[in-house]
């Protein structure tokens, strides 16, 4: 019997392969909302994955003066769209939900309803982009209310490699997001991979001090094909080294490049961390909804992923 994406996370021996989508703008009509679904699992049928990630695209304008290179769009509710997403893949999904918005009791009454009407088990809750602006709930307030909620979600956190270079402390925010439920961790998109391996190396020595058992790091990689997109990754927050980025901009072909940069990260990532003990895990996105970047994205998964299988199995028989 096939493993589920829950057993597959926990397992250190198995690897995890995710495709991360956002939903289609709010008030897209619902046969449309089925077709942009059934148009985008088409497009993978032709790779196997474990599951999809579906993110909560939030307004976060609060958290930079610079202009937003792409306009906000609201979109339709992640857990309505992981719903369709898995009842057409059959496969099994991972849900993004910002907390910000609902106080205690609404986010509990949210937790009820969301298990009642969608049947979503696997939840990465994710805090207020910033400080500035109406936070009606922590992401550690949240935490604490799934905690204590009567309803059973299988829990994953953010993880965010930037913040460790700037600051040194991610690691320790994973063991208290650990503490607090999460089994595994998304990162932001990789694009500087001495960033990850320094927070990968942090944890992972914090872990074999405090004699736990490291949750899997499931890291992130998106394609880049121009300067537009590049512009929206720094915006968000995305580390984009110098070189790396007129590597991109002045190469002939800039999603062929981002993509050799990707799997030049990613080699350098599992040659570092090879005896490190925690299990990573792979995600593939792209940031905009360009045909070019989409079908680069599905390219980069299948390089990405064969990497990481040799790496998985260069490691098992060792």
């Amino acid at each position: 019997m096939a493993l589920t994406l829950q057993e597959k996370i926990v397992d250190p021996n198995q690897g995890v392969y995710l495709i991360g989508t956002t939903p289609p703008k709010l008030d897209t009509d619902p046969e449309k909302l089925t077709a942009i679904a059934t148009k985008l699992l088409d497009r993978l049928h032709q790779i196997e994955y474990d599951g999809v990630v579906i993110y909560d695209i939030q307004d976060e304008s609060s958290r930079t003066s610079v202009p937003r290179p792409f306009p906000f769009k609201h979109t339709v509710d992640p857990c309505e769209y992981s719903q369709l997403i898995r009842d057409i893949s059959h496969l099994d999904v991972i849900t993004y939900k910002s907390v910000a918005q609902r106080n205690r009791d609404e986010f509990s009454t949210w937790l009820s309803d969301t298990k009642k009407e969608y049947n979503l088990n696997n939840l990465v809750l994710v805090g207020s982009p910033s400080s500035n602006g109406e936070v009606k709930l922590a992401l550690n307030d949240a935490y604490e209310v799934l905690q204590q909620h009567h309803e059973d979600y299988f829990l994953g956190g953010v993880t965010i490699a930037e913040r460790h270079a700037s600051k040194g402390n991610e690691h320790q925010r994973l063991m208290g997001k650990t503490a607090q439920g999460c089994e595994f961790f998304i990162s932001q998109a990789v694009y500087n991979a001495q960033a990850t391996i320094d927070l990968i190396t942090s944890y992972a020595r914090t872990c074999k001090q405090q004699g736990i058992q490291p949750k899997r790091i499931i890291l992130t990689f998106t394609p880049c094909g121009g300067e537009k997109t590049l512009q929206f990754m720094e915006w968000l927050g995305i580390s984009v080294p110098e070189a790396t980025k007129w590597r991109i901009l002045d190469a002939q072909n800039s999603l062929r490049e981002s993509i050799r940069i990707c799997k030049e990260s990613l080699d350098q990532i599992l040659k570092s961390c090879a005896q490190l003990d925690v299990p990573l895990g792979l995600n593939i996105e792209s940031l905009t909804n360009r045909k070019e970047e989409i079908d680069a994205s599905i390219n980069l998964y299948r390089l990405l992923k064969a990497t990481m299988e040799l790496s998985l199995a260069e490691k098992q028989i060792a």
